[in-house]
């Protein structure tokens, strides 16, 4: 069973002390469905713009808050195993991300690790600014894993 929508969200923004130094905020947590938000304040790299590590923190975290809304915790957990970053322009301001699963991917995935031991998935995502201009797109492939 996924978790609460309040301990998703103590997750996503407290639990990994970095996370919580950058001021990561989850704006969005449903089953399949999670937007995070990193400000620039705070973020920001020798020239302004945001760090490159502050981005590559915000394309990699939700598959974690994914997981925290969509799959049966008591089964499973989450690991990342390969995530790639292209940087489209400087990251001005605050970045928000979007990410999914649909409903019948999350099925799928959880009977296949619960038969297999584990299931792989990727996530292509595109990190925004405000206006919606695209400042860096990743591509992470994640595993479930069986307990």
């Amino acid at each position: 069973m996924p978790l609460p929508t309040a301990l998703a969200r103590v997750l996503t923004e407290e639990k990994i002390a970095f996370v919580k130094r950058m001021n990561l905020k989850a704006e969005i947590l449903e089953p399949g469905f999670v937007r995070l938000l990193a400000p620039l304040a705070g973020n920001e790299n020798h020239i302004g713009s945001m760090y490159a590590g502050a981005l590559f923190t915000l394309a990699e975290v939700p598959g974690g808050a994914l997981f925290a809304t969509s799959f049966d915790h008591q089964r499973f957990y989450p690991i990342v195993k390969e995530l790639n970053l292209r940087f489209r322009r400087p990251a001005t301001g605050d970045i928000h991300v979007e990410a999914r699963l649909a409903a019948e991917d999350i099925e799928r995935l959880q009977a296949e690790a619960q038969a297999n031991g584990k299931a792989e998935y990727a996530l292509e995502l595109q990190l925004r600014d405000a206006s919606g201009e695209v400042v860096a797109e990743s591509r992470a492939i994640y595993q479930l894993r069986k307990h």
